[in-house]
Formats: structure tokens, C-alpha cells, sequence
């Protein structure tokens, strides 16, 4: 994947700068978790412990003018302690509803492999439907709602692999990486004396966000380019190495995803190269290889790449009669 140049509009651009203050070498990282911000997608991370994946989210929330909530996964969290749980008030004689931390505008789901499944799958409906039900009563969320989970590799120890139909409704996966050396040299640097999220202040209200995100909706996309994002997910589902492809809803995922990040870099139109580099981000996570395909070291990664290389980009012609 060829890194690109980035040109982010003003107020991107603050909260980019924000993250800088804190996260070393971690452009893209946070430039897609701006991308799924705008595209009102959800972001996994996964990677190894200490990398410094809450430490983006934390970052990114602290940058927002926004309800910040935090969900620790553990073993023993039950569903009730993600959406909340209506209690009985003896004095008004009716149940009152406790809220839970998915009620934010912004939440940190920590460790999310590290819970049961049927906890996992209590962020279902939330993130798909922005509202939750509890006790038969619909519960609408905040608005924005941007949840950006944190996940070890499930070769640890406790861990247990999120269903797929979690990991669908993630527009965005991706890994942080070990930093250079010099990289961790200036990391020792900066944490010397206290760490530099300490003074990082909100640079994007809620009003602002939301404004953005709505822009981010009208941005155009050609017809051949939307052809493009078919042709690419139909070709996962053809494909030899591939149990099963990527759904029609990845075909949307791929598109918001496109428009969101041709938003960032001051455009409001797709092209394809926008296509090209979100594909691996948003389409990886969404599909089963087949064991034959793993054993001989495939990755989704490596089999979307192969499908950007050998799909015909669209040109549109215009012709003179």
C-alpha cells in the first residue's frame, strides 16, 4: 500500500495536530479514525498490548467537545453494564432507567475480545440502529455516536474472537505497529516530565462534528466509481481463496468510507484512488478465507490488494456526437 500525501481542511487539520502532540508515527492511524468519525462508522484496533491504541481513542476524545464514556471488557461484564438497566424507585413507584456507558457520544470499547460474546453482541444494536433497547423500551442514542473499539490478537490467552457479525459492523479495522527506534527514543522524550495528553484541549465542538458529518454526506460519487466499489467486493465473493465475501453492506461501508476520506483532503467528489486506499481498511474484516487459503499464508489484507491490482479502474468518457 503506497502512503499518501496528506491535505486536511482547518479544522481536521486541529485535531490531527492534537493527536500528534501525543501519538508518534501514527498519521494514518489517525487520519482513518477521523475518516470513520466523519463517515459515522466505528473503528476496531487490534493489535499487541501497549502499542498505543486507548491512548489515539482517549486523544481523539479529548479533542472533541463531546460525551466521553469508557467500557472495560472483562470476563465477568454483563450486557445490562453496557446499555444500563432500569431499577425500581420505591418512593415514585416506577421503574427509572440507569443509563449505561454506551449512552456517550464518543466510547471507548477497551479489551472487547476480552468478554463474553453475548456481551460483545449488546453493541450490536447500537451501533448499527444508533438506538438500544432495554426492557422493551427503544432508547435513542447521542448524536454523534462514534464507537472505536480496542482488541488483542486472539492468539492470547483469554481472549474470545468477536462473531462476524460484530466485526460487520466496524466500517473501519486496522493495526497500530511497533514504532521505530527512534520513534520510541522521542516517545521517552515527551513522557519525561508528564505525559503531553495532559494538555490537550477540545478543538471541535459537537455542533461542529456534526455539521461536518453532514457534509460529508453530500459528497459526490460518480457512477462508475460506485461500479468500481462492486466490481471489488463481487470479486471477493468469486474468488478462489474466499469462503465467503464481503457483503452488500461492505459495499456501503466502502463508499462512506471513499466520501469521508476524499472530504478530508478538501474534496467533494470521489476518485478512485480514494476507493483503492480505503479497500483494505474496510473490506479486509468482512471476509473468510478458506482453510486451504490460510494454510498456505493468504491474508484478506494480501487478496484485497491482489483485487485492487487486477480490477479495471473506471475512466469516464465524454463523447462528441
Amino acid at each position: 500500500m503506497t502512503q499518501q500525501t496528506f491535505l486536511y481542511q482547518p479544522k481536521i487539520s486541529d485535531v490531527l495536530k492534537n493527536i500528534r502532540k501525543v501519538m508518534i508515527g501514527k498519521e494514518e492511524a489517525a487520519m482513518l479514525s477521523v475518516v470513520a468519525l466523519l463517515a459515522k462508522g466505528h473503528v476496531l484496533l487490534e493489535d499487541v498490548p501497549g502499542v498505543g491504541k486507548t491512548m489515539l481513542v482517549k486523544t481523539l476524545a479529548k479533542s472533541l467537545d463531546c460525551d466521553f464514556k469508557r467500557i472495560q471488557f472483562t470476563p465477568d461484564l454483563l450486557p445490562s453494564d453496557v446499555t444500563g438497566v432500569s431499577i425500581y424507585n420505591p418512593k415514585s413507584m416506577e421503574f427509572e432507567f440507569r443509563p449505561g456507558p454506551i449512552l456517550g457520544n464518543i466510547v471507548l470499547a477497551d479489551e472487547i475480545n476480552r468478554t463474553s460474546p453475548k456481551t460483545q453482541s449488546s453493541l450490536l444494536e447500537g451501533m448499527e440502529e444508533t438506538s438500544i433497547t432495554v426492557d422493551g423500551n427503544t432508547v435513542p442514542l447521542s448524536d454523534p455516536f462514534f464507537v472505536m473499539a480496542t482488541q488483542n490478537p486472539i492468539e492470547y490467552e483469554g481472549t474470545y474472537p468477536l462473531p462476524e457479525a460484530q466485526l460487520d459492523r466496524f466500517l473501519l479495522k486496522m493495526k497500530m505497529g511497533y514504532p521505530s527506534a527512534k520513534q520510541e527514543m522521542e516517545m521517552l522524550s515527551r513522557t519525561s516530565n508528564g505525559h503531553p495528553i495532559e494538555e490537550i484541549s477540545a478543538v471541535l465542538t459537537r455542533e461542529e462534528l456534526v455539521g461536518l458529518q453532514k457534509e460529508v454526506a453530500e459528497v459526490y460519487v460518480d457512477q462508475t466509481v460506485n461500479r468500481y466499489i462492486i466490481d471489488l467486493v463481487t470479486g471477493t465473493r468469486a474468488h478462489e481463496s474466499v469462503y465467503l465475501g464481503v457483503s452488500p453492506r461492505g459495499s456501503i461501508a466502502l463508499m462512506k468510507a471513499a466520501k469521508a476520506y476524499a472530504f478530508v483532503h478538501d474534496r467533494d467528489y470521489v476518485i478512485p484512488d480514494d476507493v483503492q486506499y480505503m479497500a483494505p481498511f474496510v473490506l479486509s474484516h468482512r471476509m473468510i478465507l478458506t482453510s486451504e487459503a490460510r494454510f498456505e499464508g493468504h491474508t484478506s489484507e494480501s487478496i484485497i490488494d491482489s483485487l485492487v491490482s487486477s480490477t479495471s479502474i473506471p475512466v469516464k468518457r465524454n463523447i462528441s456526437e
